[in-house]
């Protein structure tokens, strides 16, 4: 899972094999695969570098 902040500033766990798409619009709109939108602060290029950092450390174990 990687840990996001939502507009609010609640941090929240979002399980990255969930996430369809991550738009820019100009907020970072997530959208998973369960139709669900979550807008966060972070951009969508952290997002994919959380992603990343994720699957790295899963195949790390």
């Amino acid at each position: 899972m990687i840990e996001v902040t939502k507009i609010g500033g609640q941090r929240i766990l979002v399980n990255s094999d969930l996430i369809e798409v991550v738009e820019e619009t100009p907020d970072t709109v997530m959208t998973l695969t369960t139709g669900r939108k979550i807008i966060v602060k972070e951009s969508r290029q952290e997002v994919k570098n959380l992603v990343k950092l994720y699957r790295k450390d899963i195949l790390a174990d």
